[in-house]
């Protein structure tokens, strides 16, 4: 099975779409199911605009409204996971997955689904470590903090996700886990993004709560973006007992979704011939949502998970073959996801700009539907009911709240001693742009594998590599990658002289004054939201 990759889509539907139908019409590859790892933006109107936590002039429809409507369909079947830019109302609607649009299925904040037998699990957001013992208290309109406190990972998925016991093929996550760039070739990561240097030293790059998922969850490949750098790692795992079979993960980081950059790549996945062509739930996942549905929190109260410390009476939430069977047999062994897609929202209409809509507490159908199912408790129904009662800080009108400074002043200790978003406060890529400057791109910020086995291009096709069958990784101590090497490797006369001309281009790391304290560099991507914000 072939299966599609992207990293950050931000909002550019048709041009990713566009991208794989030139890929099947060039070299007659059809990707069967298209993964997205974060910054998706299922933005549907004006309101949705207002709760992406962006500047106001990077708060752009894009094309994801066309699909939304129904005026276009998704040529493949796309799964995707939350970031940091998004639209948090709208994702906020499916706290457990579900369809944002015809063949575009959200994981939700955490979740597992198959797809022809494969096993794809993802978490959404960036961590913050003075968020991540809260509960899922937001609810739109958000005030400053809670508009990007809504997108942060929180303790429970962490939990749930780590009382999974069968193996995952394939996971996502939009910020990498930490120490991750120790598996790969970190000069090379270094070399294309020097600032990072800081963060890589000190490992503290990336998420520390995705790094525990990855040594216990152990899938096959784990894909991520955020960092807008491609890069790849070869991570072997160590094993617990004899018994166990020795795992490694492949791990791989994708670029933005911008012209001439390697934002997709494709990967030969093995699957089950016998399995149909829908999305499917996970019967585990689903077992453990019902075992674990008593620790929903929707409060901005810090509390942990249970933990064999003397003070949980119950610690272990994983799963039985029986609670499974019953999960089967509820579902009479039919796993197929009902695409029940509904419209909550007026999508939005270019002849008549709404520009005063303002953002509404919704609750989903399919979100009622799912957890009538299962019996679990809808989350956004929860909050509704704390609001009305007055009992939870709902976040949705506290006027307090908007009295706290970004970074959570509020915070009570984490088991995590630093806290980090996963993105260098340095990364020209994200917040450092030279918004007087030119269009100029320095850098094709991809890091392969390995100089002995670079990647293979599709000829005068940038946008999409093919992956490898080994994805070896060079040591710190292996040469690097030179830009000649990498560019010859795709056989791309346009390719070549694109490097020719970045390699003539170089970062300057001081003002105008020589002052080296801000990185000022122009760069193509200033669409990339320049935000004086906490979480870059």
């Amino acid at each position: 099975m072939k299966v599609a990759v992207a990293g950050c889509c931000h909002g550019a539907l048709d041009k990713m779409y566009e991208t794989l139908e030139l890929l099947q019409r060039r070299h007659n590859v059809r990707p069967d199911l298209l993964l997205c790892c974060g910054d998706f933006q299922a933005v549907r109107n004006e309101a949705d605009l207002r709760c992406m936590a962006v500047p106001a002039k990077y708060r752009h429809m894009q094309t994801f409204y066309r699909y939304y409507s129904g005026e276009k369909k998704a040529p493949v079947l796309t799964v995707f996971i939350g970031g940091n830019h998004e639209a948090s109302n709208h994702l906020q609607e499916l706290p457990y997955g579900g369809w944002v649009a015809p063949n575009i299925y959200y994981l939700g904040y955490a979740g597992v689904v198959r797809f022809r037998g494969v096993r794809i699990g993802g978490i959404s957001g960036i961590f913050k470590s003075h968020d991540y013992r809260k509960g899922h208290f937001e609810c739109p309109p958000y005030n400053q903090q809670t508009i990007r406190s809504a997108y942060h990972v929180r303790n429970i998925e962490v939990f749930k996700l780590k009382q999974l016991k069968r193996p995952i093929d394939i996971f996502m996550s939009h910020d990498w886990p930490r120490s991750i760039y120790h598996y790969g070739n970190k000069k090379q990561l270094l070399k294309m993004k020097s600032f990072f240097r800081q963060e890589v030293e000190s490992n503290t790059l990336g998420s520390p709560a995705a790094s525990e998922l990855l040594q216990h969850l152990k899938p096959t490949y784990w894909f991520s973006a955020h960092l807008h750098v491609k890069f790849a790692a070869f991570m072997q795992h160590e094993t617990n007992s004899k018994e166990e079979l020795p795992k490694a993960t492949k791990f791989l980081a994708l670029d933005k979704c911008l012209p001439h950059r390697d934002f997709l790549q494709i990967i030969d996945v093995e699957h089950d011939p016998n399995a149909g062509d829908s999305l499917e739930y996970d019967a585990e996942w689903i077992a453990v949502l019902k075992a674990t549905n008593s620790l929903i929190n929707v409060t901005q109260s810090s509390w942990n998970m249970p933990e064999k410390n003397g003070l949980h009476a119950k610690w272990d939430y994983s799963v039985t073959e029986e609670a499974i069977k019953e999960v089967l047999e509820e579902l009479n062994h039919d796993l197929k996801i009902p695409c029940n897609f509904t419209l909550t929202a007026a999508c939005y209409d270019p002849s008549k700009p709404q520009k005063n809509m303002e953002p509404v507490h919704t609750i989903n159908p399919q979100t009622t539907e799912f957890c009538a199912q299962f019996g679990l408790t809808d989350i956004n129904d929860r909050i509704q009911q704390a609001k009305e009662e007055g009992s939870g800080r709902g976040e949705c009108e506290e006027e307090e709240e908007e009295e706290m400074d970004s970074t959570g002043s509020a915070e009570e200790p984490s088991e995590y001693n630093t806290d980090n978003s996963g993105l260098s406060s340095f990364n020209p890529d994200e917040i450092m742009l030279d918004e007087e400057g030119g269009d100029e791109d320095l850098s094709t910020c991809s890091v392969d594998p390995s100089p002995d086995h670079p990647p293979e291009f599709s000829t005068s096709f940038s946008d999409i590599r093919i992956m490898p069958d080994s994805m070896a990784v060079s040591s710190d101590d292996a040469t690097d990658s030179n830009n000649e090497e990498l560019e010859k490797s795709g056989g791309s006369k346009q390719v070549e002289e694109k490097s020719s001309m970045e390699r003539s281009l170089k970062r300057i790391g001081g003002d105008e004054n020589g002052n080296s304290g801000v990185k000022k560099i122009k760069r193509r991507n200033q669409a990339i939201y320049a935000a004086e914000d906490e979480d870059k």
